[in-house]
């Protein structure tokens, strides 16, 4: 059963939305908790590295080390040892992933969205896996938190309407002394072994995922695109055409043919990449860039060298295209 509904990576000094999962429920309860966490992460710099603000059916727990807070949204169900554990270890993995030179020059929300697969892949484990580790890891969290109880937060009079704060949201906290809990560590060894959940196992849980708004197709990324789907036609009828003649003739064309037949996918590929928005996409680019390059530079004896250039100078093109469109700040309701 899941615990774990939601979690985000946000920025400690001015609570600016780092990466956060793209799975989440429509309830009106569950949205305004959303809000809540909002305002909260807005705040971070104000309170001790550890902290909880529960309510009847859900919770606020948020862990921070430096300039990094992660932060989730849990059933009341879910023991806090558990929630801070999640934390510790998705802070790991975010700080593992960045360097704090990314995360201070950072200047829109959510510049790190493709962090988001780590985050399901980490929430998934603690969600649906239960394993020795996991429970060493739990026992651990349990000790420190004994001898160093998280602060406690009252969230009753937040006022958020449309997740924008219109007053002064009154928070009590216990005072506590930050220091940093090495041991969540432990909890990396659990994403080792295993495997991405599968689509059903969120579906179940009557988890969806929202439609990122992209910022507007430029005259040159429109430019782009027709130079793109050009090329790929070309690839797609010189490797066909290649084909046809290579089954009549000889079978050493091979190379030739899939010389063609992959730059006309990753062109066709490329302009899907600039259009909608794809987990780690930057790697993605990289990888269509680099096989356009090597596709092209293998037919040098059947492409001049102007040819070649072309292919080559409208791939790049396209991947700066794809690179400098960035997503537009989320809707109000899908917000952190």
């Amino acid at each position: 059963m899941s615990v774990i509904f939601f979690a985000c990576v946000v920025r400690v000094r001015d609570g600016l939305p780092l990466s956060a999962s793209t799975d989440f429920y429509h309830t009106q309860d569950f949205l305004e908790w959303r809000r809540r966490l909002k305002s909260l992460a807005l705040r971070l710099a104000q309170y001790p590295g550890r902290g909880s603000a529960e309510g009847c059916d859900f919770s606020i727990h948020f862990s921070s080390f430096g300039d990094v807070a992660c932060m989730a949204i849990c059933s009341c169900q879910c023991p806090a040892a558990m929630a801070f554990c999640f934390l510790e270890t998705l802070w790991w993995e975010f700080t593992a992933s960045y360097d704090t030179t990314c995360i201070g020059l950072a200047s829109r929300p959510y510049a790190f969205l493709e962090f988001d697969s780590i985050i399901q892949k980490v929430k998934w484990h603690f969600n649906y896996v239960s394993s020795s580790q996991m429970e060493c890891s739990l026992e651990k969290i349990q000790e420190e938190l004994k001898l160093q109880p998280p602060a406690v937060l009252t969230l009753e009079d937040t006022d958020v309407a449309n997740g924008v704060m219109n007053g002064h949201t009154p928070m009590h906290l216990e005072p506590e002394t930050r220091f940093h809990h090495v041991t969540a560590q432990a909890g990396l060894e659990l994403l080792g072994s295993s495997h991405h959940p599968p689509a059903s196992a969120f579906q179940s849980a009557g988890i969806t995922a929202p439609n990122f708004r992209m910022e507007p197709v430029t005259a040159l990324g429109i430019l782009s695109l027709i130079l793109n789907i050009m090329c790929a036609a070309l690839n797609l009828i010189r490797g066909v055409h290649l084909a046809e003649h290579s089954l009549q003739v000889a079978h050493e064309e091979i190379g030739n043919i899939l010389a063609f037949l992959v730059p006309f996918v990753a062109c066709i590929f490329q302009c899907y990449l600039y259009l909608f928005y794809s987990p780690a996409r930057t790697m993605k680019v990289v990888l269509m860039l680099l096989f356009i390059c090597l596709g092209n530079m293998y037919l040098h004896g059947l492409r001049n060298l102007w040819q070649i250039l072309f292919h080559i100078g409208v791939a790049f093109l396209s991947s700066y295209q794809i690179l400098t469109r960035q997503l537009q700040e989320k809707q109000s309701d899908c917000g952190v």
